[in-house]
């Protein structure tokens, strides 16, 4: 556990750096594009300068994208989910099971929230245990028995015990902030109208500078998400069962989940790999797998079944 732990805040400096990175290149591109259709044939050219340009201010915004995720990046997920803070009479079950699954576990209690959705799921963020929280959608808290929502927030807060949070939050963030200026640049493009002879020159940087962000959001953040090792899922069902002693609660839970047919309405493509089961998507063949950041829950139940077999053997 604890080395999972260790790993987790590894990789998400390691991912923040290589963040980094893919921004500095971004803005060494577009410098170099610059001065190229600028280039007047025979006379000399200093890329160096338009590269060095380039790469300080991509760099200045790509730290700042990290400093948002690291300080405002919890907020976000929540608000553009549209959570709220839980009822604590409306919600007493819920609050009381987080309590005392913190309590058990010697972490602080996370903020509470609910969003109003049929479709059954719950995720947590937040950049530590002291500044974490959990959210279930109404339709989880709607179709689970106090068992089965007892394995489900020991799954959520093993998430934030792991250090998951830290680490997905951040690379969804990111992802998200890319895939923001992207679309943008893209929408500002369509009603740009640049004057005199550098026109041209100066909408073919426009257009450089959303089809990388883009690259960004679409190809290498996927990829970005594919690296997070989906063993994190199976890690916390187990994490789970060894906090509240109850197997059979969380596996009769993913079973609920597993016959869910309604779509998560406000959730995408970057928040999604935060929820106990994938809201886009429900595992129907290989090609799915291949960019699925959750194991298929037939899996999952499997070991459950397994460590409760085991457990009462």
């Amino acid at each position: 556990m604890y080395e999972q732990i260790a790993s987790n805040k590894r990789r998400a400096v390691l991912y923040a750096f290589v963040f980094f990175l893919l921004w500095a290149g971004i803005g060494a591109v577009i410098g170099w594009i610059a001065v190229a259709i600028n280039h007047t044939p025979g006379e000399p050219t200093n890329y160096g300068k338009a590269i060095a340009f380039g790469v300080v201010v991509a760099g200045i915004l790509a730290l700042l994208g990290i400093a948002y995720a690291v300080s405002a990046g919890a907020s976000l997920v929540l608000a553009v989910s549209g959570a709220r803070p839980a009822d604590p009479n409306q919600y007493r079950q819920f609050h009381n099971l987080v309590e005392e699954l913190a309590i058990g576990d010697g972490m602080p209690k996370p903020a509470v929230y609910v969003i109003d959705d049929p479709s059954p799921n719950a995720f947590a963020t937040g950049i530590s245990p002291d500044k974490a929280a959990i959210t279930a959608t109404s339709g989880l808290l709607d179709i689970m028995n106090r068992e089965e929502l007892e394995g489900v927030l020991g799954h959520e807060m093993s998430h934030i015990k792991n250090y998951d949070v830290r680490l997905l939050l951040i690379v969804s963030t990111l992802i998200g902030i890319a895939g923001l200026l992207a679309s943008v640049i893209w929408r500002s493009a369509f009603f740009m109208r640049p004057r005199g002879r550098d026109s041209g020159q100066i909408m073919i940087v426009v257009f450089a500078a959303g089809a990388l962000l883009g690259l960004v959001a679409i190809v290498f953040g996927p990829l970005i998400r594919l690296a997070l090792s989906r063993r994190r899922e199976e890690l916390a069902d187990v994490s789970s069962v060894g906090l509240t002693r109850n197997p059979e609660g969380l596996i009769s839970a993913l079973k609920k989940l597993q016959q869910n047919d309604k779509p998560f309405k406000k959730f995408n493509h970057a928040t999604a790999a935060m929820c106990i089961d994938d809201p886009l998507q429900h595992h129907e063949g290989w090609f799915h797998r291949l960019w699925d950041t959750h194991p298929p829950i037939d899996e999952r139940i499997a070991i459950l079944e397994n460590l409760a077999h085991t457990k009462t053997a």
